[in-house]
Order: structure tokens, then C-alpha cells, then sequence
């Protein structure tokens, strides 16, 4: 595969979330503003609440942070003149493996993010809003709280930010590193100071979230385009991407890949043209299986290098778009032995609040460990999609559905690298301390 891209790849480049990564110390507040930083929050101040949500409906933006959830409805559906404080909080807690787009952008742009946070809180009546921060990303929450003292001096927050009567307090909270915590309605009981369990919905958090009132629960990447529909419009953000998956995406590519990194494309990019810009698979490297938006997403394979990846492509090629982590693996990877690893995290990841995740994982973890050994056999293929059949839909939160996401699709494209491992074809991968609780 030639390393040099087309031009009609290098079209689809043109930043937007990420033109301001490259230029010296991004991330102060003076840098900012003379690259159009709060430009768009003084336009948005000079609007109606009511008519910026309109705009991001118009928008057709779409929650960056897996779900693909429309922006603008979620924050229509908070009730007004309810006699109740609202909340704005931005999940942070970037943990899924694979998922790496979220950190830099608040590393090297956390004004950005601080921007899109107070017109979200504008548009949606709320006084205090938060930034849940995974606790591992010290680097990037240094920068945030130094970027939030910024923005106070200069009093983009606070009371009466810039003579429009608004008033808004944000606080970077760190979180203990729990990936629970990245499921939203887990993070608003951490933020509480209770553990970090999901709850069981109705009542959902756009009327009883935080403090049981109503909020807005938003990713880095959804918040962070917040701004650049305000200066464009939603008729510009709408000639990036595709008809229902609208706007630019940065892509985190990783694995057998020449230039990891993140690559900022318009929506329906295809996985062919992203390898192309990234110089190509690793020499002697062939594409076998990928995951188009992190581990809890369906495996794909080498024949899925031309489907655009977008909400809906991705979705009728059985996989799901997810955080658009794109974890890249070759001829020389071992399907069975990446779910094994990914399965190991879920188990130990689950919050064990309900019995099909805390003792599914833990069962197929053990299962792997078998197989992996060179003792499994053919029915422990059976136990392993009975397993995600009891799983898949009857877990309290989205941790368990995503666990069986490798399991199953790496049994459909890939079942012979299983049979090889059970018949004696392969040589064990696990051995010794490798197998302890195996049996």
C-alpha cells in the first residue's frame, strides 16, 4: 500500500476539533482567544437558551462518546421553570482500551472544552456544571483547572459572565480510576460521593440526575464542537460527514499501524483511506481484525476496509461506531488471545452490581484461560455464546453488553483460530502463573 495519501483523502483533513494542537502552548488562555477563542460564546450570550438548542438540533450533532445519542434533543429534554437547579456535566472518565481521543484534546485545547461547557450551561438554564476527569489523566486535569482559573480571571465564569446576566461555576473533579464511572449515571453517583454504580432508569438524569435534579450528561468530544457550530452554523458543520452522521471526528488509531495517532476526518471516512493516512500497516503486517470504536464494539475484518465509518454504515456492517477508537491488528495477532485480554479487563472493571456481568466475565475469563491452555474443548465454545446470550441485554449497564461484543464477533469471523487452539493445531499461549483460577 503506497504511504503517500490522495489528495481526495487529504481533503477530508481540513481541521476543525484539532486546528489548534500544533500551534505553541494551545492551551493558554491568551493563545486561545487570538485563535478565535470565546469568539462563539459571545455569540451565543446574545441569543435566546432557547434558540441555541434549536441550532444544535439543526446541527445534527451526535454524542461523541459512543451512543451517537443527538445532542440537541438530549438537551431539549430537560424541563424549564421547574423551580430546580440544573446541571451540565462532561464525562471525562476516558477508560475503554483502545479510546485516546478525549485526553489530548484536553491537554493541548482544554479552552475548547471550557467554552463549549459555559454555552451548553447557557442553553440549558444550569448554574454549576462539572468536569469528571478520569484520575489516571493528571496531565490533562493540571491543564483544565489552570485553563478554569484562566477563564475566571478573565471572567468568562463566574457571576455575570460578560454583562449577559448569566452565572456559571465549574469544577474539575477527578475521578479513582473506576471505568464504571464511564457510564453516566455511575459517574453522577461518584460525583455525589457514593460509589460508582449505575442506576437502574427511569427516572433518567435529564430529570433526576445530579442531586436528583435535572442534567445534561455530555462527552469531551460532544461539548468540545459546541463552540464551532455556534461561529459556523449548522448549515457549515452539516458539509462535514454524512446526511445523518454530520460533522468532523477524530479517529485513534493504534496497533499495527505506522503512525499511531488521532485523525480528524469528516464522518464516513473509510478505515482504507485511514490506514492510507497513516502511512500504511506496519511492513510485513497484513490487516486481519479491527474494532471501529473500542473494545466494546464488534470485531470487524480486512473485508470491512471500505465501510464508511459512520454512525449507520457501521451499524448495518454489525458493529457499532462507539468512541471511534480503531484498534488495528494483523496476520500476526491471535483473535482469541486479544478478546482474552479485553474479557480480562471487563471482569475486573465490572462495578458487580448485577449477577450476569460479575459472574459472566468471571466465568469466561476462566473459560478463555482453558482454551488458551490447550485444554478447552468444543463445548466451550457453546458455554461461551450461552454466556453472552444471558449477558447481552439483561446486565444493569451498557459494561456487561460490551464484554460480549469481541466474544461473539471473534467467534463469527474467526471460529477456526478457536478450533486450532482445541484440536491441537496452535501451541498453548497461556501457561503456568498464566493460569492461575483457570480450572
Amino acid at each position: 500500500m503506497s504511504t503517500a495519501p490522495r489528495r481526495e483523502v487529504l481533503e477530508k483533513l481540513t481541521p476543525v476539533l484539532t486546528k489548534r494542537w500544533l500551534s505553541p502552548e494551545a492551551w493558554r488562555l491568551d493563545v486561545y482567544e487570538q485563535l478565535d477563542g470565546y469568539a462563539a460564546l459571545r455569540k451565543a450570550l446574545a441569543a435566546h437558551p432557547d434558540d441555541l438548542i434549536q441550532l444544535i438540533k439543526d446541527s445534527g450533532l451526535r454524542g461523541r462518546g459512543g451512543a451517537g445519542f443527538p445532542t440537541g434533543l438530549k438537551w431539549g429534554f430537560i424541563p424549564q421553570n421547574d423551580g430546580k437547579p440544573h446541571y451540565l456535566v462532561v464525562n471525562a472518565d476516558e477508560g475503554e482500551p483502545g479510546t485516546c481521543k478525549d485526553l489530548p484534546l484536553m491537554t493541548h485545547d482544554p479552552h475548547s472544552l471550557i467554552e463549549g461547557v459555559i454555552i451548553a450551561a447557557y442553553a440549558i438554564r444550569a448554574n454549576r456544571a462539572y468536569i469528571y476527569i478520569r484520575g489516571e489523566a493528571v496531565n490533562a486535569a493540571r491543564r483544565l483547572r489552570n485553563a478554569v482559573d484562566e477563564a475566571y480571571k478573565a471572567g468568562y465564569l463566574g457571576t455575570n459572565i460578560l454583562g449577559s446576566g448569566h452565572d456559571l461555576d465549574l469544577v474539575v473533579h477527578s475521578g479513582a480510576g473506576a471505568y464504571i464511572c464511564g457510564e453516566e449515571t455511575a459517574l453522577l453517583d461518584s460525583l455525589e460521593g457514593f460509589r460508582g454504580q449505575p442506576r437502574l432508569r427511569p427516572p433518567f438524569p435529564a430529570t433526576h440526575g445530579l442531586y436528583a435534579s435535572p442534567t445534561v450528561v455530555n462527552n469531551v468530544g460532544t461539548i468540545a464542537s459546541v463552540p464551532y457550530i455556534v461561529l459556523g452554523g449548522a448549515a457549515w458543520w452539516k458539509t462535514m460527514g454524512t446526511e445523518k452522521s454530520s460533522g468532523p471526528m477524530i479517529y485513534s488509531l493504534s496497533g499495527r499501524i505506522t503512525n499511531p495517532g488521532q485523525y480528524e476526518c469528516g464522518l464516513g471516512v473509510t478505515l482504507r483511506e485511514l490506514i492510507e493516512l497513516a502511512g500504511g500497516m506496519l511492513p510485513g503486517h497484513n490487516l486481519k481484525f479491527w474494532t471501529p470504536g473500542g473494545s466494546s464494539t464488534p470485531l470487524l475484518t480486512a473485508e470491512h476496509m471500505d465501510v464508511p465509518l459512520d454512525f449507520e454504515s457501521v451499524a448495518a456492517a454489525g458493529s457499532i461506531l462507539g468512541t471511534t477508537a480503531t484498534q488495528l491488528f494483523s496476520d500476526q495477532d491471535c483473535p482469541v488471545y486479544a478478546t482474552y485480554k479485553w474479557l480480562e479487563f471487563y471482569h475486573h472493571e465490572s462495578c458487580g452490581k448485577c449477577t450476569p456481568c460479575r459472574e459472566g466475565n468471571f466465568w469466561m475469563v476462566r473459560v478463555y484461560r482453558r482454551i488458551l491452555s490447550g485444554e478447552g474443548t468444543f463445548e466451550d465454545l457453546d458455554t461461551l455464546l450461552d454466556t453472552c446470550d444471558n449477558i447481552l441485554g439483561r446486565s444493569f449497564c451498557g459494561l456487561g453488553d460490551g464484554a460480549t461484543s469481541p466474544v461473539t464477533s471473534s467467534l463469527q469471523y474467526f471460529k477456526q483460530d478457536y478450533l486450532d487452539y482445541i484440536e491441537g493445531r496452535t501451541a498453548p499461549r497461556l501457561t503456568g502463573k498464566q493460569l492461575v483460577g483457570a480450572h
